[in-house]
């Protein structure tokens, strides 16, 4: 197994390096006339490389000027990046024509060109990955899976408007955005986890809002010296936390991530709210007849109780 990029492994601003995808197509209505059409509308999905961080633009043709609108609006909300990497859509192989139409797109050397020259006019250097190697891209492909199962879950057969289906995108958007991504410390009524929502408003996407006092001017470089240190310590923790637990190498003939005593996990439970996550901790793992681990004790900040192992989701980091 090969080593991280450099890219991965260096901190740097949310977006400052991304990866970008298209998903799609879905089936939306033009409008919220009763008779109106439908039409394809597809997701052009950027992911930061370094806190993994999503963002999610709405396109509605595989043309190239509704890509590269879809890239001027991400630039306009996060920045112009300093390297953008894509694949040449070699890789798209199905029998789908809607997957032929996107392959040609993104293959066809006037797009390639076009996206290329509209980098470099911001100092953005555009890389692609090397033909028939999906796996170079497995950051951004990750990101699109975990995007288009959301829709698909939450829209199950119902057909949105165009203004409907840009809302449900960027609540899902929010969703990712607040996973957790490494835990932190521990105690007995609290885990702490740092999710990609710190790098992009210093605080969780589901933390309540905090009261700006923002009135009296002599706060202000006391306030700007406060984000300053959130923000470095948010990377202190990235460096030495996730980013040290990504990097370990297993035998893949051995469990990734075998349940042990202490574990951080997010607990799947159905009946809660876009962007809650319910976390825990394993006290104690039960092993069945086969010496194989089936049951664990999880203690989150109102409970202890039993559950078993395949509906705990250990954090990336662990």
């Amino acid at each position: 197994m090969g080593q991280l990029p450099q890219d991965r492994v260096c901190p740097s601003s949310p977006f400052n390096v991304v990866g970008v995808d298209y998903a799609g197509p879905f089936i939306v209505k033009s409008s919220r006339l009763r008779n109106s059409k439908h039409i394809r509308a597809y997701l052009c999905i950027f992911i930061c490389f370094t806190s993994k961080a999503i963002h999610i633009e709405v396109a509605c043709d595989l043309s190239t000027q509704a890509f590269l609108s879809c890239y001027r609006n991400f630039c306009a909300r996060r920045g112009n990046p300093a390297e953008v990497y894509s694949d040449r859509g070699t890789n798209f192989v199905g029998a789908s024509n809607e997957l032929r139409r996107l392959s040609q797109l993104l293959s066809s050397p006037e797009h390639q060109n076009v996206m290329t020259s509209e980098a470099a006019m911001k100092q953005t250097n555009w890389h692609f990955i090397p033909p028939h190697a999906p796996h170079f891209g497995g950051l951004w492909e990750a990101a699109v899976k975990s995007t288009k199962r959301l829709l698909h879950v939450t829209l199950h057969g119902f057909i949105p408007d165009l203004e409907e289906f840009r809302c449900l995108v960027t609540q899902i958007e929010g969703v990712l955005n607040s996973r957790p991504i490494c835990a932190s410390a521990t105690s007995s009524d609290h885990v702490d986890v740092l999710t990609p929502g710190h790098f992009l408003i210093f605080r969780p996407l589901n933390a309540p809002p905090q009261d700006p006092t923002l009135n009296d001017r002599s706060c202000l470089r006391s306030r700007w010296s406060q984000i300053q240190q959130r923000l470095n310590s948010f990377w202190k923790r990235w460096k030495l936390e996730y980013l040290t637990e990504v990097q370990h190498r297993y035998r893949w003939n051995t469990p990734d991530c075998p349940a042990v005593d202490g574990t951080v996990v997010l607990v799947m439970n159905d009946d809660l709210q876009p962007t809650q996550w319910d976390l825990g901790v394993i006290q104690s793992i039960t092993n069945g007849p086969d010496g194989v681990p089936r049951v664990a004790t999880v203690r989150t900040s109102s409970r202890i109780f039993l559950y078993p192992i395949r509906k705990l989701c250990p954090l990336p980091s662990q």
